[in-house]
């Protein structure tokens, strides 16, 4: 996980029900199979998909990328905003999937990213990033690619990512960059518990990040908090056997650790209705810099 350090705001962590975004607002739709995509998980399908954005971005109307069920082979893609269409959602009920020879990902930042947009949601299913492989030759010690992020997005706001799911990222499943108003919801997060790299969710220079319902089990962090975070709500976050929930580094049994700047403290930090274990037993939290409240039950112990 990186060692980041800065200022960070109301961090909050609760439980309770948000309702998704309606998918019927929506009314040009766009099938990636009419764009030439393949469902067969062997054909490139990267310029079919990056074409059907294109499609939508440029339409003056909500707009909706559908996906159908199959298994879709797809390079490195950016979606770039300023838009014409103020709503696109990405309905994806199959699965995508990176190259198996993970050099053509391996020099890439991200495998998927958005820059620039504004009103996009994504609803899951699956996006298998094809990690074993360049963990592997990470473990050997050789010369190997650092590996892309699955999911990025950068300067974008009003951003909706639900029922997702991220298996073997080859670096951090999702990453979300300098956005606002986020909300993630009933996203699953999956990778080998020795696996290099591969936080779950990480956040840095934003805010109104929302991150509720989701299931994050990986070799890393749980969800990572980097500098410039404000307004996040955790809740309702099943982690393991992954770092926990961290601002800043963390070792294993540390299940919460804020890693704060001592000239710019991590403030407005409360906790309410946390359980979280290492191994089936008592976990720890750190503090360092962070000043904040916890209410109800607390487990670890709040170290606020």
């Amino acid at each position: 996980m990186m060692e980041l350090s800065g200022l960070f705001h109301g961090i909050f962590f609760t439980f309770f029900v948000m309702v998704g975004t309606n998918l019927a607002s929506a009314t040009t739709q766009y099938n990636a199979l009419n764009f030439r995509a393949k469902p067969n998980g062997r054909t490139d399908s990267t310029k079919a998909f990056l074409n059907a954005w294109n499609a939508a971005c440029g339409s003056a109307d909500s707009t909706i990328i559908y996906v159908p069920k199959g298994r879709y082979l797809l390079g490195s893609m950016e979606f770039k905003g300023q838009c014409k269409s103020p709503q696109i959602t990405i309905r994806i009920d199959g699965t995508l999937v990176a190259p198996v020879d993970y050099n053509v990902l391996g020099k890439s930042a991200n495998w998927l990213s958005c820059e620039g947009v504004s009103g996009v949601s994504i609803f899951g299913d699956a996006l298998d990033a094809k990690g074993p492989s360049p963990w592997a030759c990470k473990a050997s010690n050789t010369n190997c690619p650092a590996g892309a992020t699955t999911l990025s997005f950068t300067n974008s706001n009003n951003i909706n990512i639900n029922g997702l799911m991220s298996l073997n990222s080859q670096m951090f499943h999702i990453v979300i960059n300098g956005c606002q108003n986020v909300h993630v919801q009933r996203v699953k997060i999956m990778a080998s518990g020795n696996s290099p790299n591969t936080d779950g969710i990480h956040v840095q220079l934003s805010s109104n990040v929302e991150i509720i319902n989701c299931s994050i089990k990986t070799g890393d962090d749980c969800i990572s908090i980097g500098p410039g975070t404000k307004n996040l709500w955790i809740e309702g976050v099943s982690c393991g056997p992954d770092h926990g929930i961290s601002v800043g580094s963390s070792s294993t049994p540390v299940a919460i650790k804020f890693d704060c700047s001592a000239k710019n403290p991590c403030t407005e930090i409360k906790l309410r209705n946390v359980n979280l274990t290492y191994l089936n037993k008592a976990a720890q939290s750190s503090c360092s810099n962070a000043i904040g409240k916890a209410f109800d039950l607390v487990r670890p112990n709040s170290c606020l």
